[in-house]
Formats: structure tokens, C-alpha cells, sequence
């Protein structure tokens, strides 16, 4: 019979009280709280229960770390039994899962949730979310890294260096990243890039899960930006911000909000943080980078 899974949100087992993800064929590196129903308009909770792979949970910061997933699938049996010399076929319970018209489980994933969520179709040249229907460019010099802090579709500078917060972790010079905005209020892209850029900022120069303090903490900031504009078609909006860091020389932070080109159009949030100094990528590329963002 066919076995096949419907994209939804199912309960990741590595992370309890979170659910993420699956595209139809394979995890992706989106969470959400459990329970969450409508994380965000157009994209509908969970059908039913079921025992999906286990994912590891996320590392929160700039600084790259590693989550891996490991698997678990389960099957209905039929088996039949003879009985004074007659054929009496019995058929075991099929396992929980998703609403369909046949017995389903959730497939083995063949990498990690984030190898899954930016496979890049087999292009080299860019980086797939394909919960959110776009691709990003890989800019020249840039790399699609196997392992990331927050477990989302990324793109970044390649190598590393010592953080300037002497924490003895490595950071990296650019790096952008697409995902769903957090739950809020806000309904416009203005609105919600706005509310966006200081946890964008909070994220990447605060503390991360470990206590470590690989800026200094976050000192002040400069808007350099707030403006429309227009990203894959579709209207959007972006603020970036110049942070100044109790270490090293600060960053270049902004949050890029826009419509999904994908049938749900939910928000898409495309986070951008590139260090301010002289080794740091020009600030024209977030521009360049946004220009090159397509829909799947």
C-alpha cells in the first residue's frame, strides 16, 4: 500500500513541548511551541499524533554549533493464522498517524533537520526553504554550512574566526538566514520587520545558551534604514540597524519581511547580520542578496 506522510507540524521528540515541520518528504529545520494551532496565517496545526523522527533542538546565537536527528518508523502487520485447518486472517491495529486514506508514518530523513530544510534542489548556487516557497543566493565566497546555531535555512561567510569576546568559540563574518516571524500582533511587513530587528539583534550579539558572551553584549544601535521595498514580487519591507558591541567592532543587523510567493503567503522573515568591520561583507550585498531571492 502506499506509505506517505502529508506535510504538517508533528511533535518532535528530541524537543519536548515543540513541534516542527515535515514538507511531505523530509524534515525541515522549522519549530514551533506545541499546540501553537495557527503559528502564523495560512499554515494550519497538526492532523493527528504521531511518532515522527527525533529531532535535536536548536542552539540560540550567532556562534555555529550542530544539531543532528535521528530516526524512528513503525508499520502495520497482517499476518494470518491457521485454524483447524482453515484460513483465519487477522490484522493488527495500524499505528497512529496522520489523517489519510491509508495506515502512515514519517519517513526516515536522510540528513539533519537543517540538511533537510536547504537541500538547494541539487544547485549549488543557492539555498532552499521550502516552508516558505523561496530559495536565497550563495554570494561568491560564501558557503551553505552543514551545521547551524538555530537550525534554519543559512547561507554565510566562509571559515570562521575567534570571537572577539575572547570566549574561545568561533563566529563568522556574514551570515543570513530565512524563517517564520515569532507570534505577534503585527500583520503588515512593516510592522513586523520593525518588531523583528531587536530579537534579530538580541540573537545574534547577546549571550547564548551556554552563558558565553561572544560580543560584549549589545551597547547601542543606529537605524540606518526603514523602508519599503520589493522582494520576489511581492511588496516588503525592511529596517537594518549599525550595533555597537562591548567587543569587536559591531555589527550590521536587518530584518527583511515580506508575503510567501508560496499559495499561503505567510510572512517570511530573511535576517541578515554582517560584522561591521573591515573583513565584514559590504553592506550592499544584503541588497544584492535580497534582489537574488527567487520563489521555488
Amino acid at each position: 500500500m502506499s506509505m506517505h506522510t502529508p506535510a504538517g507540524w508533528y511533535p518532535d521528540p528530541g524537543t519536548p513541548g515543540t513541534e516542527r515541520w515535515f514538507d511531505g518528504s523530509a524534515w525541515t529545520g522549522h519549530t514551533r511551541p506545541a499546540g501553537g494551532g495557527q503559528a502564523y496565517p495560512g499554515h494550519p496545526g497538526p492532523t493527528a499524533v504521531v511518532v515522527p523522527p527525533a529531532a535535536g533542538g536548536p542552539k540560540r546565537g550567532v556562534v555555529i554549533g550542530g544539531a543532528v536527528a535521528v530516526v524512528a518508523v513503525a508499520v502495520a502487520v497482517i499476518v494470518a493464522v491457521v485454524v483447524n485447518g482453515k484460513d483465519d486472517e487477522r490484522t493488527d491495529p495500524p499505528v497512529a498517524g496522520p489523517t489519510s486514506s491509508a495506515t502512515t508514518a514519517a519517513p526516515e530523513p536522510t540528513g539533519s533537520p537543517t540538511q533537510s530544510a536547504d537541500t538547494g534542489g541539487g544547485d549549488p548556487a543557492v539555498v532552499e526553504d521550502q516552508l516558505n516557497g523561496i530559495s536565497l543566493p550563495i554570494p561568491q565566497g560564501w558557503e551553505k554550512p552543514e551545521q547551524t546555531t538555530d537550525d534554519v535555512p543559512t547561507v554565510s561567510t566562509a571559515g570562521d574566526y575567534q570571537c572577539p569576546g575572547d570566549v574561545g568559540e568561533s563566529c563568522k563574518y556574514g551570515i543570513v538566514t530565512t524563517r517564520t516571524p515569532a507570534k505577534t500582533d503585527a500583520t503588515t511587513p512593516e510592522a513586523i520587520a520593525k518588531a523583528d530587528i531587536s530579537r534579530a539583534v538580541e540573537q545574534a550579539y547577546t549571550q547564548d545558551i551556554l552563558g558565553n558572551d561572544p560580543y560584549g553584549g549589545v551597547k547601542s544601535h543606529t537605524v540606518l534604514a526603514s523602508k519599503a521595498t520589493v522582494v520576489a514580487g511581492r511588496d516588503a519591507y525592511l529596517v537594518r540597524w549599525k550595533v555597537v558591541t562591548g567587543a569587536g567592532p559591531g555589527g550590521i543587523v536587518q530584518s527583511l519581511v515580506f508575503p510567501s510567493p508560496s499559495g499561503s503567503q505567510a510572512p517570511v522573515v530573511v535576517r541578515f547580520v554582517f560584522d561591521a568591520g573591515p573583513k565584514g561583507p559590504a553592506v550592499k550585498l544584503m541588497d544584492e542578496i535580497a534582489a537574488g531571492i527567487k520563489a521555488l
